[in-house]
């Protein structure tokens, strides 16, 4: 990494000294210990003297971890395409047809998803091109997993998927810890078969789904919920419906306002 100080004042006496210390035909592994102390001696005083380096580096070093982290999700997308955006195992809400997927993984107790479900039904409203799909992904305890696995036997029973919306704001939006019992409740207000739902929850189909939504997931380095992927975009962490929408921006014409 080229380091910033090197471009200020005292950057050149610090060379001097290097090169008076360091002849070119010298290998580092060949410096006396004298040498090495009077190099060390000069970069940590230089430090001292301007701490604000550290920061620049930090800041540089953050820039690269996150373009190196964009980059291996870019692959990642690349690689699960099919199944992340095209899975029947997937909830698809909003315009099937539309030009930019918005893929939302999210769990049924995570607080942070229930207001993360305003923003995307918002971004519904106001965007008629926006193809989103909604994917259980239950990592916050027993109580998550049986509320996704209703979640998908409520999947099975609408494939069209507009009951399932009114059961997941339902069960997201409504109060006290989500389980089997809560999930029940909100699909019975939603109108489903109560019968072929239980009937359901044992199929292998229920199981087959968690277990492919948690396959991309770690491909895709998701930790956490809710997560996105927006285009060729993963995103971790709710952002708001205004990060959110430079998202959609940025996989719709390349810059964050169209």
């Amino acid at each position: 990494m080229p380091l910033t100080f090197l471009r200020r004042p005292l950057a050149a006496a610090l060379l001097a000294a290097t090169a008076l210390a360091v002849p070119a035909a010298i290998h580092a592994q060949s410096l006396t210990g004298a040498q090495r102390g009077e190099i060390e001696g000069i970069v940590k005083d230089y430090l001292l003297a301007h701490p604000e380096i550290l920061e620049e580096m930090s800041a540089e070093l953050t820039k690269r971890q996150t373009a190196a982290d964009a980059e291996k999700h870019a692959a990642a997308v690349k690689k699960n395409a099919d199944l992340i955006f095209n899975s029947p195992r997937g909830v698809l809400i909003g315009n099937r047809n539309g030009d930019v997927n918005f893929v939302e993984f999210f769990d049924y107790n995570c607080g942070y998803c229930k207001r993360a479900m305003s923003d995307m039904l918002d971004l519904i409203k106001a965007d008629p091109k926006l193809r989103v799909t909604l994917k259980e992904f239950p990592v916050l305890g027993p109580g998550s997993v049986e509320a996704a696995q209703v979640a998908v036997a409520v999947r099975m029973q609408d494939p069209a998927g507009k009951k399932y919306l009114d059961f997941h704001q339902k069960l997201l939006g409504g109060r006290g810890q989500a389980d089997k019992a809560h999930a029940m409740a909100a699909a019975k207000d939603a109108g489903l078969d109560m019968a072929r739902l239980e009937k359901d929850l044992s199929s292998p189909e229920v199981r087959a789904t968690l277990q492919e939504n948690f396959k991309l997931a770690e491909d895709m380095g998701l930790n956490g919920t809710p997560s996105y992927v927006v285009g060729n975009q993963v995103v971790v962490g709710a952002i708001g419906i205004d990060g959110l929408s430079k998202k959609i921006n940025e996989a719709r014409c390349g810059k964050a306002s169209c």
